[in-house]
């Protein structure tokens, strides 16, 4: 059986600046094209939304955010006038039951929005919607983006290929996502690694896990700042997931190691907590793991999956010089020509998921 080892006591850049594995800060947003909206239509992700991404842009000024601490963050106040937040409020809390309740608006009338936060750093500027129910103070944050193809792709392959659901919804050039939950890969390095009750081991295996798939499925620049930690009592200790909040960077880059978190200098503390209390007999069997749980997972879901990758192989959601890069590294990588008729990075994505699950595909299929 063909086994991918990572080789995590191999790591280069994951201590020094290493430019040419740095992925690029912004790039071009993809208009969705006519497959794979009717594709978003046909599993219920495309529908009518009440407010518009552009209607957003409409505010008069921002004001700089702070977090509890006082801090700066990259987020900004946005300030509308009194009609035109009049007019925002209603749309968007009827997107947020769209979101949530599938459009049931008798819910609604206890709900209120908050702040509308503006973040110019990403690449789909997104805004940060923060909903607050009066009736307990509680509240929830959804985000509305200006939509780019390459990142639906990566959303749907997070909903279909990992171990968690995605919730998103889609219409012309608006995409509006849930908010996932989780303390931010920068701030558990900081605040809670060294904390007592952190189980290091259970925090290692897990992110040889996210390593894995990250790669299976061409997940880019998996830096700390661009996933969450969630964090789940159990029995007697804690469970701990990595999960993705980033989808910019499906399968983009040219880099091959630009897929590969444990590449990150940002994520240099994860990678030598692996080292110190895994094994090499250790990791090689959770990467096994995952890769059998990703075959599962493709398995079940196999026909929406082959419809997708049918719509992804024909779009163009990178650029021709970084489709020949990562076909070329790819190739490399693997010993092999298995990705040189791959001519866009949709056809990539559907051949190194074969490639990396070929031999657990086999074993999870019925006789």
């Amino acid at each position: 059986m063909y086994l991918y080892n990572m080789q995590f006591d191999k790591i280069i850049n994951a201590r020094i600046k290493n430019e040419s594995d740095r992925p690029q800060m912004k790039k071009d947003l993809f208009t969705v094209s006519e497959r794979l909206q009717k594709y978003l239509n046909q599993y219920g992700r495309d529908i009518a939304l009440p407010v518009a991404y552009k209607d957003l842009l409409n505010y008069r000024h921002t004001v700089a955010l702070r977090n509890k601490k006082g801090k700066l963050t990259h987020w900004e106040t946005a300030v509308y006038d009194l009609k035109e937040m009049e007019f925002l409020k209603e749309g968007l809390i009827k997107t947020y039951a769209a979101l949530k309740t599938e459009g049931n608006l008798s819910f609604i009338k206890h709900l209120d929005v908050e702040r509308i936060d503006f973040c110019e750093f990403g690449n789909s500027m997104p805004f940060r919607i923060r909903i607050i129910n009066r009736i307990n103070d509680n509240y929830d944050h959804y985000y509305i983006k200006s939509a780019d193809a390459s990142r639906i792709y990566g959303l749907e392959l997070e909903h279909l290929l990992s171990p968690n659901r995605i919730t998103f919804l889609y219409h012309k050039n608006t995409l509006v996502e849930e908010h996932i939950p989780g303390i931010p890969g920068d701030i558990f390095l900081e605040e809670y690694l060294q904390a007592p009750e952190t189980n290091k081991i259970r925090i290692a295996k897990e992110f040889v896990k996210f390593n894995e798939r990250s790669f299976a499925r061409l997940l880019g620049d998996m830096r700390s700042y661009n996933f969450v930690v969630d964090i789940t009592p159990d029995i007697e200790d804690y469970q701990y997931r990595i999960r993705s909040i980033d989808f910019d960077q499906q399968c983009y880059e040219g880099r091959k190691n630009l897929y590969l978190p444990q590449f990150y200098k940002e994520n240099f503390e994860y990678v030598d907590l692996v080292l110190k209390t895994l094994s090499p007999d250790v990791i090689e069997q959770y990467q096994a793991e995952e890769r059998t749980a990703m075959a599962h997972r493709v398995f079940a879901s196999r026909k929406q999956l082959l419809e997708l990758f049918n719509i992804m192989a024909k779009d163009e959601i990178s650029d021709s010089h970084k489709t020949k890069m990562l076909r070329e590294e790819l190739n490399a990588h693997f010993n092999n020509h298995y990705f040189s008729r791959c001519q866009t990075m949709g056809a990539i994505v559907k051949r190194q998921l074969k490639m990396v699950l070929k031999d657990y595909l086999l074993q999870v299929k019925p006789a």
